[in-house]
């Protein structure tokens, strides 16, 4: 019989046409030859930087983390190959960093500091031979600085690249928020795509541009078919969508992966999405088909019997803080629902003493779920209301969270009992996300343990629901 035991552990949809599809914001893809890689925002997760390989484009499967411990919350990154060596920029912590290997599944150097402000950083090699990074500075133009040649420092100080597009100002935005540089050289045109219009907020907030230029150094044409992606109406699937990246398919076709929130739900958080692309007589790319479009990564296997001893590639931990409402000596760790629907469970073995649970967690303003500890069993509703239950508990239950539609029912059954105890219901979670927290987060499916009297959990459970 194996048991994670997740206090010991250091380190450790939306159902569309498409089938389910899982929170990953900000992709970046790299071409290599016939593998692509793609990698996002970890944000404040550990560890991060999760990469995914494919050949086809459609089966994708993680090969390594390549950031495993970082400072603050990193995100936007930007993966690309120079001479053999593959590179990851991002942000985090008011600077840029960069972390390097010589084999993409690692291992990977520590993150290298930059020193250099902005975000969303953009990799380029101009036509002189040089290395350069776009950032984004948010309402500010985009602003371009020199790298080293190893690309592991800059020389000299950032210099305005680029002003963007005005889209027209009665579209409903956050704001201008030009950001996610990313480049790439077409024949004798360098393109640079940018996003714009704010990352969440309205759903016709954000949207993918481009622009061209026969220099690395400018001046840009922006593109007559700007926006490039964007979401014009809430009635349409995938809402908030933007920082695209294009890039050429294994058949010799052209497409762009971006970013979206699945429509009215934004606790499910921003799904990676890949969309064709079509060439123009005149040399700019556009939607081929807006209608014909898929997420990523939709079919991890979240289910984990933790037989392996190991945490999987589902699972992220999050650090509490001491300002929690759950003791921040407890360890959390979190994997990403899929569904608007879903039903998760988990057999808890504990010891009298010690802490255990499962939530829905976004952050720690924003959760809803039930804990396990001396004092007895705690069900949360919200991050501010918690009712102890009368119901005792002995070392071993199960635990059952049921999401539908962001409405959530939490349940526990003892042992050689056939019936579940409802512990609470309809608990409303529609408004645990960014619009209203801040932070870009998706609503996680967490497990909590105590790190002193360490917790077990056995065949932890994800189905999606009617």
């Amino acid at each position: 019989m194996n048991y994670l035991k997740c206090g010991l552990a250091s380190a450790l949809l939306f159902v569309c046409a498409a089938g389910a599809a899982q929170d990953y914001p900000d992709p970046t893809i790299l071409k290599d030859g016939d593998d692509y890689y793609v990698t996002h925002s970890s944000f404040v997760y550990h560890p991060g930087l999760l990469i995914w390989h494919s050949t086809n484009l459609y089966d994708w499967e993680p090969v390594c983390r390549a950031c495993p411990e970082f400072q603050g919350s990193g995100y936007a990154p930007d993966i690309v190959k120079y001479k053999d060596r593959y590179y990851i920029y991002y942000p985090a912590a008011n600077t840029n960093y960069v972390v390097w290997a010589d084999d993409i599944r690692g291992p990977w150097s520590k993150p290298i500091d930059l020193k250099v402000g902005g975000i969303d950083p953009g990799h380029a090699v101009g036509e002189d031979g040089r290395r350069y990074l776009f950032l984004s500075n948010g309402n500010a133009p985009l602003v371009r600085v020199r790298l080293a040649d190893d690309g592991l420092s800059v020389e000299g100080n950032p210099v305005v690249a680029y002003e963007g597009w005005q889209f027209p100002e009665d579209w409903d935005t956050e704001g201008f928020w030009l950001e996610s540089p990313k480049l790439m050289k077409v024949g004798e045109y360098y393109y640079l795509t940018t996003a714009e219009g704010g990352t969440a907020g309205p759903p016709t907030s954000h949207m993918v541009v481009s622009a061209r230029s026969k220099s690395i150094f400018g001046p840009w044409e922006n593109s007559p078919y700007n926006p490039i992606i964007h979401t014009y109406s809430a009635s349409e699937e995938w809402w908030s969508k933007g920082h695209g990246t294009p890039f050429e398919g294994p058949d010799g076709k052209w497409y762009i992966i971006y970013h979206a929130y699945p429509n009215g739900f934004h606790t499910l958080g921003r799904v990676s999405i890949i969309e064709p692309l079509e060439w123009t007589e005149d040399g700019w790319f556009k939607s081929a088909d807006s209608k014909n479009v898929r997420p990523l990564f939709a079919n991890m296997n979240l289910s984990d019997s933790f037989s392996s001893g190991k945490y999987g590639w589902q699972w992220v931990n999050w650090k509490l803080s001491e300002r929690s409402p759950i003791d921040s000596s407890l360890n959390l760790w979190l994997a990403t629902a899929q569904n608007r629907r879903y039903v998760t469970e988990v057999k808890v073995c504990r010891d009298r003493k010690s802490t255990a649970g499962m939530l829905l967690f976004y952050d720690e303003q924003a959760f809803a779920g039930v804990i396990a500890d001396a004092q007895g069993l705690a069900v949360y509703s919200d991050a501010k209301s918690k009712v102890m239950s009368d119901i005792k508990v002995g070392r071993r239950f199960r635990l059952r969270i049921t999401n539908r539609d962001n409405k959530v029912e939490i349940a526990i059954r003892k042992p050689l009992c056939f019936k579940w105890k409802e512990l609470a219901n309809n608990i409303d979670v529609s408004g645990m996300h960014h619009n209203t927290y801040g932070g870009f987060y998706a609503l996680r499916i967490g497990l909590v343990s105590d790190k002193s009297f360490p917790s077990s959990f056995r065949g932890f459970e994800y189905t999606p629901a009617e």
